[in-house]
């Protein structure tokens, strides 16, 4: 894996700022430039030295939009951070990588509206130091996908892991774990799924592990696939490319109850006024991390 060192002083220019992005809502491209500019600040420690896959959308969300994972021909600034990672069959790819503020808006100017990250870092891309389990339901039906993250909550505190929150900005909730960053995809994965696997067989009426959307019926699916190489979740604080332009966002875990929660409670409008009146949720989230080597211990012994 190789990196390239960033730069100070940047200024990057934004074109066609008043193309419409959210037509529906009259949010231009300068309105979503300007909101990752000014969450940058709380955004860039959840992105700081990972490899990014990009969702852009060149012509708004009412257009087609497209995931760009390898950067090597969309002509990266010198001061741009990239990485260039191992690709699973041979060969490599060339990743993105945010590190400062100039790179949010130098990717929001190139239409990226919504950033998702990896699991590790570019220095360590085979070790994740995060895992997550994401919770989608069937239907818009939030008080199922609520009810199975506490109890994920409750059987990670459990083991002794630290468990945080976010909203997708779609239809359900990231529960994401710091780890120590010592244990491979497989384990974490494995893992995740024996977790999984007791929440589900807790309330089986409402969750599943089936991939398959036609096998799940109305249940919320516990994904765990995202705990593997070069997977991604959505970006702490990334705009998401529906109606009303929601933003993924971290939680306390009391937020959950709150009447009024959904996945798509907070928005590109609301997310800085909720970032000048409160602390962001996941500050602590990197000094958080455990091993997993005794949380499996005490998994199995929860199983047996």
């Amino acid at each position: 894996m190789t990196t390239r060192r960033e730069t100070p002083d940047v200024e990057v220019p934004v074109t066609h700022a008043d193309r419409l992005v959210f037509p529906d809502e009259g949010i231009t491209k300068g309105q979503v430039v300007s909101y990752y500019r000014s969450v940058a600040a709380v955004m860039l420690p959840h992105l700081a030295n990972r490899p990014l896959t990009l969702q852009r959308y060149p012509h708004g969300i009412a257009g087609s939009g497209f995931i760009q994972q390898d950067i090597t021909t969309s002509g990266l600034p010198e001061w741009m951070g990239r990485a260039e990672v191992p690709k699973e069959g041979g060969g490599t790819v060339l990743h993105a990588v945010a590190n400062r503020p100039e790179a949010l808006v130098w990717l929001a100017n190139q239409n990226c509206l919504t950033p998702h990250v990896w699991l590790s870092r570019v220095s360590r891309p085979e070790t994740p130091d995060r895992m997550v389990i994401d919770f989608d339901p069937a239907e818009e039906d939030f008080g199922t996908v609520r009810a199975a993250a506490r109890a994920t909550r409750d059987v990670l505190t459990e083991l002794g892991l630290v468990a945080f929150v976010q909203t997708t900005g779609s239809r359900g909730l990231h529960v994401v774990v710091p780890l120590s960053g010592h244990a491979d995809f497989a384990t974490v994965r494995g893992f995740a799924r024996d977790v999984a696997e007791l929440i589900v067989a807790d309330d089986p009426a409402s969750r599943t592990l089936a991939a398959r959307k036609a096998d799940r019926g109305d249940r919320v699916y516990l994904d765990v696939l995202r705990n593997g190489y070069a997977q991604t979740m959505v970006a702490p604080y990334a705009v998401r490319a529906r109606p009303g332009a929601p933003v993924a966002t971290p939680l306390d875990w009391n937020e959950l109850g709150h009447r009024d929660m959904s996945a798509r409670r907070y928005t590109l409008r609301s997310v800085p006024r909720r970032l000048a009146q409160r602390e962001d949720p996941w500050a602590e989230l990197a000094a958080q991390a455990r091993s997993l080597t005794p949380a499996r211990r005490r998994l199995d012994q929860r199983r047996a």
